[in-house]
C-alpha cells in the first residue's frame, strides 16, 4: 500500500481540475491508491479534495530538488494547510519496502515521461530549473509533515510555489506521490489514474521539474513531486 496521490493542473485561463479514487492496483497514485488530482486559478477560486476509502475531497479551479535522500524531519512550524487537504500512513504500513536503492535520476525520468508523451503524439517535455525547484520546495514540505497533499503547510497551491520559484506560469500541473520504490512505479501509479495521467499529456505542456526526498523515519519514506508548465 502506497500513494502516489495528487495531481494538480493550473492555468491563466479559467478551468477545472479532477479528483478521483483508484483502488484497481496496489499503487494508484499515492498511498491506500489515492488519486488526487486538482487545479487552481491565479484568481484564487480553489475548491481541493482527496479520495480515501468513500471519503473524496476534490481539488477545482484551473490555472492551471532533484533526488535528496536522509532527510531529517525538522521542528514543525504552525500548519496553514487546509482542515481535510492532506493525508497520513498509518504507522508501520510501510516498513516491509526496501527504500535503500532508491534515488531519482531526472534525465532518465524526463526520457520516460516523453517517451509515453510521443507514444500519444505530443510534444516532448524539457527539465526546467524553476519548476524543478518548486517540486523539491513541495517534497521536502511534505516530508517534513510526513503526509501527501497538493497544499504546502504555509498554505500554499501549486500555482503560488511555481511562481515562488521565479516561473511565470500560463500552464502549471502537479503529480505527488508517495511511498513507491521507484520513479518506474510513481509512473506506472499516475499513468493508471485518470486524472494525473491527464496532466502527463496536457498537450499544451512545454517544461518539467521532478523531485525525490527520502526519509526513512517518515511513515511514507519517499515524497514525489512532478511539475508540467508552460510559462508565459
Amino acid at each position: 500500500m502506497y500513494r502516489v496521490a495528487l495531481s494538480a493542473v493550473l492555468a491563466a485561463s479559467l478551468g477545472l481540475g479532477a479528483c478521483s479514487l483508484n483502488t484497481g492496483g496496489p499503487l494508484a497514485t499515492g498511498y491506500n491508491d489515492i488519486d488526487n488530482t486538482g487545479s487552481i486559478t491565479p484568481a484564487g477560486a480553489s475548491v481541493f479534495s482527496t479520495s480515501t476509502g468513500s471519503v473524496d475531497r476534490t481539488s477545482v479551479d484551473r490555472t492551471s530538488r532533484s533526488g535528496l535522500s536522509g532527510t531529517q524531519v525538522a521542528a514543525l512550524t504552525p500548519d496553514k494547510a487546509p482542515k481535510g487537504s492532506f493525508e497520513k500512513a498509518p504507522a508501520g504500513a510501510l516498513s516491509d519496502r526496501d527504500y535503500s536503492h532508491t534515488a531519482l535520476d531526472a534525465e532518465r525520468a524526463r526520457d520516460l515521461i516523453n517517451q509515453y508523451r510521443r507514444d500519444n503524439g505530443l510534444k516532448p517535455l524539457v527539465l526546467n530549473a524553476s519548476l524543478t525547484e518548486a517540486a523539491k520546495e513541495h517534497s521536502r514540505d511534505l516530508a517534513k509533515w510526513d503526509r501527501i497533499s497538493h497544499y504546502g503547510s504555509d498554505g500554499s497551491n501549486p500555482w503560488d510555489r511555481v511562481k515562488r520559484a521565479g516561473y511565470k506560469p500560463r500552464l502549471a500541473a502537479e503529480n505527488v506521490g508517495t511511498g513507491q520504490v521507484t520513479f518506474t512505479e510513481v509512473l506506472r501509479g499516475w499513468k493508471d489514474s485518470a486524472g494525473h495521467n491527464k496532466n502527463l499529456l496536457l498537450s499544451d505542456a512545454r517544461e518539467m521539474g521532478l523531485a525525490l526526498v527520502q526519509d526513512p523515519k517518515t511513515e511514507f519514506k519517499s515524497f514525489w513531486t512532478l511539475v508540467i508548465g508552460t510559462s508565459m
